[in-house]
């Protein structure tokens, strides 16, 4: 039998204000900003719904972040399944008693917050798989036994989203929890034998789509077969992305967003707007802030003594990274359409709470990178 035994330090609260990561925080701070201002001007530059609920929600879920950097990485790494566990159970809710829209139906109605349960699955998946592979000697990885585990810890959540349905964010669910199997040490021969199986079955994959599903597919090949219907989103996203030029349009100047021609500006395709008002420089500066960040969690895994807070920050930055590039891949027609906020960027309480407390489970193994989680 496996005994875990936790060595703790003793952190003074000195130590603590020691150990954050403050340029972590500056750019949250500078990304959060930012997003402000771009769902102010997603409403023509009055300070209307959509800015008032951001500001709010941004207050709130970074002063949780906070609050919550200063749990130790222990208790994260203790109830990892348990938080794993809550997730399954809220998509499952959904499922029954979740809130209809667009054909879709993915939240639960909290009073105070429509809780999208699929957005903190993405955050469960992570920590689950990191304390499940903390546990595992690097010998035992490759072995089928403790391969099928994690295999059907992934797709359980990953079909309820599905169910809802949402296949953009079951694929970003898998995606971090292959990332951690990969991180792990699995050998590459399964990632080679897993993508070739789903090439061969592709086709029929495909024939299970929904119809919507077949035709974002379709329009992604050839977004001008339906130009007025499912081609619309994507045209004008790469007609006010190449209408911003070098410097771009100006700030509230966009007028792909100001004339109604871009849709649904404030969440998925936020950086469509960005884009057309601050052209090529304003989009590179924003993804430098982004890989500054994704930089800054990579460091704080560096640092950290347990394999656990490796894991997890190493997998949570893949996170981040596959979460900015689908959103931006998607809005210049890279990739098709899927439901894919830009992180803290886009309007959306679920997504900015799970990335603010994918934030927080970062800072606390920053914190406390002395304290080595170990397994007897």
């Amino acid at each position: 039998m496996l005994r875990e035994r936790i060595q703790a330090s003793n952190y003074s609260f000195l130590d603590k204000l020691k150990s954050i990561d403050y340029l972590l925080i500056l750019l949250i701070i500078a990304i959060g900003s930012t997003s402000v201002f771009a769902i102010y001007s997603t409403e023509g530059g009055k300070f209307s719904f959509y800015t008032k609920n951001h500001i709010i929600r941004l207050s709130i879920f970074f002063s949780l972040f906070l609050v919550l950097s200063f749990v130790r990485v222990s208790t994260w790494y203790k109830n990892a399944y348990l938080f794993y566990t809550v997730g399954l159970i809220l998509l499952i809710t959904v499922l029954f008693f979740g809130i209809s829209a667009s054909g879709a139906t993915r939240w639960i109605n909290l009073y105070f917050l429509n809780l999208q349960p699929s957005e903190l699955m993405k955050i469960a998946v992570i920590i689950c798989f990191a304390r499940y592979y903390h546990r595992i000697q690097s010998s035992d990885i490759q072995s089928y036994k403790f391969l099928i585990q994690p295999i059907i810890l992934l797709i359980i959540p990953c079909y309820l989203v599905i169910q809802q349905p949402d296949l953009g964010t079951s694929i970003l669910i898998a995606g971090s929890g292959i990332a951690i199997i990969w991180l792990a040490g699995l050998n590459i021969k399964y990632f080679v034998y897993s993508g070739l199986l789903l090439l061969v079955s592709l086709p029929f994959a495909i024939s299970i789509l929904k119809p919507y599903q077949k035709s974002r597919i379709l329009t992604f090949f050839n977004p001008d077969r339906d130009p007025l219907g499912a081609g619309y989103q994507i045209i004008q996203s790469k007609i006010a992305i190449g209408s911003g030029g070098f410097f771009g349009k100006g700030y509230l100047k966009g007028t792909q967003s100001y004339l109604e021609f871009l849709p649904e500006k404030h969440t998925d395709f936020i950086f469509t707007l960005f884009s057309e008002e601050f052209g090529f420089i304003g989009s590179i500066t924003l993804l430098f802030l982004y890989i500054l960040l994704i930089y800054r969690i990579i460091n704080v895994g560096l640092v950290s003594r347990s394999f656990f807070a490796k894991l997890y920050c190493f997998g949570f930055a893949t996170a981040i990274f596959l979460y900015v590039f689908v959103n931006i891949a998607m809005v210049l027609g890279m990739l098709p359409i899927v439901g894919a906020p830009l992180p803290i960027m886009s309007y959306g309480g679920s997504s900015l709470l799970s990335i603010m407390l994918g934030l927080s489970i970062v800072m606390s193994c920053k914190i406390y990178n002395q304290e080595q989680i170990s397994v007897y």
